[in-house]
């Protein structure tokens, strides 16, 4: 629970051996307001409480980043109420009175947004040294973040890659034996009705050790993109017809809302087949034959929401929305399910979604989970439309990624 800000009490002053004169702030008396524009114009956030907890000064970009509506009647209101939908902002604010040692460059996940902010949080003091209020300083990290996420996942791959190439290719070659080798017993002794059952249990069962092998393979090979002007609809018709062979559609119902006039992509066509393919196979079997499945598409901007850029950055995504109406995905779940090898299934590999990520990554795209205990899953892919910004047809789409 957020702790109240205190109110009036007795303030601290700085030791004498505190060097004090180096914090003063020298300027023009009367520039009040040109010091106003000069924080309403930076492109950090900047949020600043009295010693009693009220807002003495917030910027338009610490409204932004934090989600919330600029409003001017914000100061001189209560700090609790003005961030009262942004907790964990407030329970940094806390205790600001009540430390020496305050946080510089810390950071901090906004679980309402999503966002990840880096802050400092400094004490303001009057001309004799009084401690009267306290500033935040912060700067919106998802993006950051996001990239940094990335690189620790291509270096956790890397470090298993080679070792689990060698493992598939040394696991493939006996799996292939035993099938081939059970398929001649098989035609030796048709006369024999129990042989034959368990003969086909085990050409089965290595085929399906065999295809999670492959799928091994799949997920630490580099990922080289056939990268051409693609139609993510085109796709996602094509993974609808494949989907219905990877898993029991039974009496699922699959709803596609697409445009025609969706734009076009710097894509590997194969690849995005593969991801939604995927993705399809994993609402069938979570809906067990009952419910519904909507796929829509539509053109949004390339806002912080979609792939880190800038409100202001004119270039657009191409947004697909994979909705079902299942049981929904428990929040410890949810974390995890793009890691590789986490699964929740008896006989699952734990990589379809995680082949997933590995593909939209390489597309310099974005996923995004929302769902909910009885309140179905949303898997959302954001892909990158071209630019005449990106020079060269440079979207951001690598031809070859780990």
């Amino acid at each position: 629970m957020t702790k109240p800000f205190p109110h009036e009490r007795s303030q601290s002053r700085p030791s004498p051996a505190e060097p004090m004169e180096h914090n003063r702030l020298h300027a023009r008396a009367g520039d009040e307001g040109f010091f106003r524009q000069v924080v309403a114009g930076m492109r950090n956030g900047v949020l600043a409480i009295t010693r009693d907890g009220t807002i003495a000064l917030i910027n338009d970009e610490a409204y932004r980043v934090m989600g919330l509506e600029p409003r001017s009647t914000d100061i001189g209101r209560a700090v609790i109420d003005v961030l009262r939908d942004v907790p964990d902002v407030l329970r940094v604010l806390a205790d600001v009175f009540e430390v020496t040692l305050l946080a510089n460059r810390a950071e901090l996940r906004i679980k309402s947004t999503g966002t990840v902010i880096g802050y400092t949080l400094a004490h303001v003091r009057s001309d004799d040294g009084l401690i009267v209020g306290a500033s935040m300083f912060f700067k919106d990290l998802t993006s950051v973040e996001q990239i940094e996420e990335r690189e620790r996942l291509r270096d956790r791959l890397a470090a298993v890659g080679e070792m689990a190439a060698t493992l598939a290719h040394e696991v493939k070659n006996p799996l292939a034996g035993i099938e081939v080798l059970a398929g001649l017993l098989r035609r030796r002794i048709p006369d024999v009705p129990e042989t034959q059952t368990l003969l086909a249990d085990i050409i089965n069962e290595a085929k399906m050790a065999n295809a999670i092998v492959q799928e091994v393979l799949d997920f630490v090979r580099p990922m080289r993109l056939q990268v051409e002007a693609t139609s993510v609809a085109t796709a996602i018709y094509a993974a609808a017809s494949l989907a219905d062979t990877h898993a029991l559609r039974g009496q699922t119902g699959l709803h596609l809302e697409l445009p025609e006039a969706l734009p076009l992509i710097n894509g590997d066509a194969h690849q995005l087949i593969q991801v939604f393919t995927n993705l399809l196979t994993n609402a069938y079997e979570a809906l067990e034959g009952t419910g519904r499945i909507t796929i829509t598409a539509r053109v949004v901007p390339r806002g912080p929401r979609v792939a880190g850029a800038r409100e202001h950055d004119p270039r657009m995504a191409l947004l697909v929305e994979v909705a079902d109406s299942g049981p929904g995905i428990a929040p410890e779940i949810a974390e995890r399910i793009f890691d590789p090898f986490f699964t929740t299934k008896v006989t699952g590999s734990g990589l379809g979604l995680a082949i997933v990520r590995k593909i939209v990554d390489a597309h310099n795209g974005r996923l995004d989970l929302r769902t909910a205990p009885g309140e179905g899953t949303v898997i959302a892919v954001a892909l990158p439309v071209p630019h005449p910004l990106d020079e060269d047809g440079d979207d951001g789409t690598h031809s070859d990624r780990r």
